[in-house]
């Protein structure tokens, strides 16, 4: 009896342990599911926040479409009708004879192209040297230039315009481009973008007998392509919805760049509202088709610049 007794207790002590891991394994799974409700509710509230962030964006440019397809009766009626009951598409070639679009995105175009190369070129020059050469006052000069980061563009028209007055610059486009030639955000974004590649390979060119130049052209630049494709873009943007500068300096439309050109489309007593948003569309397609395509540069290059 007793034996029997000793058997029943052994078995009870082997199926314990059993039990238990069955119950811990239960617990764990429990606890999976949980962390993996919880993941999904958190992804789900992003995409109903971006969602929402999406339709802000998204909604203005829509409405500016189809109001470049209204005509001007139907533009002006209250309440407003959201599809245009008339498809008025010749608004498009009003925006050409009312103003010289295409001198305006020729200007545009040019005026983009210089300020990539001075922002970008000379930029990425400067951020080098900020993130790579050791020289007296490095890092003083560079909080310097950030400091000015923080102060609105709008006091410097006054001065700048006093210096593109004296050079005799005013309504040119060299009077347009010269102050905006090179900027701060590009050389910071950069420099962050150099600080993020391994120290190793600027030692390894040293030890090869490579100067500074020639490790900046060969061996950091290349690699620097994400970063450079992202300044690009964002000078890209700066320059072509630049908007005040050339109202200041500039007084002939056919000098103008297409955003501030735009406002030409506005009588002082009419304004044709379809033909205006007509041609803020056809203004705003070369910036969309050029995210489109670059996009994924420029997502890389912002997530590279931000690593360090």
């Amino acid at each position: 009896m007793a034996d029997q007794r000793t058997i029943e207790t052994t078995a009870s002590a082997r199926r314990l342990p059993k039990a238990r891991r069955q119950q811990s394994r239960s617990n764990g799974t429990r606890g999976e599911e949980a962390a993996q409700d919880k993941r999904q509710g958190s992804l789900t509230a992003a995409y109903i926040t971006l969602s929402i962030g999406g339709a802000v964006v998204v909604v203005p440019f829509v409405w500016e479409l189809l109001t470049s397809l209204k005509t001007f009766n139907e533009s002006m009626k209250t309440p407003p009708t959201y599809i245009p009951r008339t498809w008025d598409f010749p608004n498009y070639m009003e925006v050409f004879s009312q103003a010289p679009f295409l001198n305006m995105l020729a200007v545009s175009i040019g005026y983009a192209l210089l300020l990539i190369i001075g922002h970008v070129g000379l930029g990425s020059l400067a951020a080098y040297a900020f993130a790579c050469l050791k020289f007296p006052g490095r890092d003083v000069i560079f909080f310097t230039l950030i400091a000015l980061l923080m102060i609105p563009r709008q006091l410097f028209i006054l001065p700048q315009y006093e210096i593109v007055q004296w050079l005799g610059w005013t309504n040119s486009f060299w009077g347009l481009v010269a102050p905006h030639f090179v900027g701060v955000l590009a050389v910071f974004l950069l420099r962050q973008f150099f600080l993020s590649l391994p120290v190793e390979l600027t030692e390894a060119a040293k030890l090869d007998g490579a100067g500074p130049l020639r490790i900046y052209f060969f061996v950091l630049l290349p690699l620097a392509k994400p970063g450079l494709i992202a300044a690009t873009i964002l000078v890209l943007i700066y320059s072509w919805n630049d908007l005040l500068w050339p109202l200041v300096i500039l007084n002939d439309d056919a000098k103008m760049p297409l955003t501030a050109g735009l406002a030409t489309l506005q009588g002082e007593f009419f304004t044709d509202q379809p033909v205006v948003m007509a041609g803020a569309v056809l203004a705003s397609l070369p910036m969309i088709l050029a995210f489109l395509f670059l996009q994924r540069h420029f997502i890389d290059g912002i997530a590279f610049s931000g690593g360090k």
